[in-house]
């Protein structure tokens, strides 16, 4: 079991996280879910001992075996597949080698159980090292197709993806930490690994925002809520969190509003008190005596001792408010977390036929055609999920219509009017010298109002400021998008754009493009937002396009 213990860390004095405490057992898949910069992979971090917590602590058994798939490809773009699979597979003479030594020291030594444990450790690697399981392993994450001798820094995303994952399967973890492991795998690969996770008994800890694949693989959600820095808990998969959720935050409202009301009620209170009690010794006050009438003064020294104690009355009751609202048991008005803001101009009008394709091919020069004799067009105001396996020519598809390279066959008519936006899966393409600010500058009069546009994309004070190399994957997600709005375009043609987006900032996106009033070509495997955004679903099969198919599973 995998336990953390009242753990909080900050970085650069900033509360990512705050006295959380939660454990993780074998064959439990929880998910992680919360905003981009809440913390979640700074957690995972601390998990595998990369980073140290400010308070708190993680432990374990010494013996359990921790797999940690990060969310970037961490592998040197040098190294070839063949020499990465090889290592994975291990030298079977120096482990037998290691064996022996072994063997020889418990011989000496047999209730040591440092040397047992190494003992077992070398057996299990000699176990995980046979190559035709290496292979076997390989051609299941789709990755027998691949040259041994290609560069794995020539590998797609979804394939670094696979390789990465096919790594630290080998290690046959008995927990399993996940940083993302949806970006760029396709929908066939989504499922696979989502199979492989029902049937596994191993723990797992997930921290993805692709809603379909949180439904499907876990059985219980943890949020980090960044307004307070706390952990919340929730029994079942994401649509049961929503639902728990969304029950919580009416039920929040409620007592909000009741709690408001009894402080309406409590100082509408006070104030007539008060009110009668000024009236009182208004009433004292004006009464006159004029010569020894003993009556008189006796009722006006009556009168302001009502008067006082009105006074006093109305005071005890302030002081029960303020120990009302300062109250343990009061209630915060529920608060919204910063969501990403995305709106497009008005598109200029086009035409019926926005891009037509004429028998095109597309691919590299001196190589085979990836996608061939494509006959289709793109219309007005549609929208168009574009899907198929990694590798498969998507990209190089939406690049040879960008104009990005040139097609191999075949041809393309644009629309007179047309003014593509082109977002890139590839975030790295961004200079990663300049800021955020930088990037968008020459789009505004001035600072302040550009600044302002990067705030509507959660890029505010400091962070607009430094190095786009220096942000995370997310902010720099956010910041190609914001490119794309301030440039103005009536086509979008999008690759993969909700990697590295979170849901909040997911939600958002989907509710933008339904106001959009262009055409919009997307590469996606997000079946949740393919079900509320797609008009109409391309798949390559082969080396075809199939247009109308449906790329999404029967599998519930």
């Amino acid at each position: 079991m995998l336990a953390v213990s009242h753990l909080t860390k900050t970085f650069n004095l900033k509360t990512l996280f705050e006295d959380i405490t939660f454990s993780i057992n074998p064959e439990e898949r929880v998910g992680l879910i919360g905003p981009n910069g809440c913390g979640k992979t700074t957690l995972l971090r601390i998990l595998v001992g990369q980073e140290q917590p400010d308070v708190g602590q993680v432990t374990h058994p010494a013996t359990l075996r921790i797999g940690y798939l990060p969310q970037q490809f961490a592998i040197p773009a040098t190294s070839t597949l063949g020499d990465i699979l090889q290592e994975a597979a291990g030298n079977m003479d120096a482990l037998a080698a290691d064996l022996v030594k072994i063997t020889r020291a418990l011989a000496d030594q047999p209730a040591d159980q440092n040397l047992q444990t190494q003992y077992d450790q070398i057996l299990r690697r000699m176990e995980m090292a046979e190559p035709q399981r290496v292979e076997s392993m390989a051609a299941g994450l789709g990755l027998d197709g691949i040259p041994r001798d290609l560069q794995v820094g020539k590998l797609s995303g979804g394939q670094q993806t696979r390789l990465s994952l096919l790594l630290v399967l080998l290690q046959e973890p008995q927990i399993l930490l996940l940083d993302e492991p949806t970006n760029h795998l396709d929908i066939a690969m989504l499922e696979w690994l989502e199979s492989w996770l029902q049937q596994t008994s191993c723990g797992a800890l997930i921290v993805s925002h692709d809603r379909t694949f949180l439904d499907r693989t876990v059985t219980r959600i943890l949020e980090i809520d960044p307004l307070p820095h706390q952990m919340r808990s929730y029994v079942g998969n994401y649509t049961s969190y929503l639902e728990q959720r969304r029950s919580e935050i009416e039920a929040q409202w409620t007592a909000y509003n009741d709690q408001e009301a009894e402080v309406r009620r409590m100082k509408a209170d006070i104030a007539r008190v008060k009110a009668q009690a000024a009236y009182t010794e208004r009433q004292a006050s004006s009464i006159r005596i004029g010569g020894p009438d003993m009556k008189l003064k006796g009722f006006k020294s009556y009168q302001q001792g009502i008067a006082k104690k009105v006074a006093r009355k109305a005071k005890a009751r302030e002081k029960r408010l303020e120990r009302y609202k300062d109250s343990d048991e009061r209630v915060e008005k529920p608060r919204s977390q910063r969501m990403i803001r995305v709106e497009f101009d008005q598109a200029p009008h086009l035409g019926r036929s926005v891009i037509q394709m004429e028998r095109l091919g597309v691919g590299f020069a001196g190589y085979p055609a990836l996608i061939e004799e494509i006959n289709l067009q793109v219309r007005a105001s549609q929208r168009i999920a574009f899907t198929g396996p990694n590798g498969s020519g998507k990209t190089t598809l939406l690049r040879t219509l960008a104009g990005q390279i040139p097609p191999l066959a075949g041809k393309i008519k644009l629309g007179s009017s047309v003014k593509l936006g082109v977002m890139s899966q590839d975030i790295r393409l961004l200079d990663e010298t300049q800021s955020a600010l930088d990037h968008v500058y020459r789009f505004f009069p001035n600072q302040t109002e550009a600044r302002r546009f990067l705030g509507y994309y959660l890029l505010s004070g400091d962070e607009v400021l430094k190095p786009v190399g220096q942000l995370s994957l997310g902010q720099r997600a956010r910041l190609q998008l914001a490119l794309l709005v301030v440039d103005g375009c009536n086509v979008l043609l999008l690759d993969e754009p909700l990697n590295h987006l979170d849901i909040s900032s997911r939600t958002q996106f989907e509710q933008a493009l339904q106001s959009f009033k262009g055409a919009i070509l997307m590469v996606v495997h997000d079946r949740y937002f393919i079900q509320r955004f797609a008009q109409e679903v391309w798949q390559v099969k082969g080396k075809k396009i199939i247009q109308g198919g449906n790329a999404l599973s029967d599998k519930k």
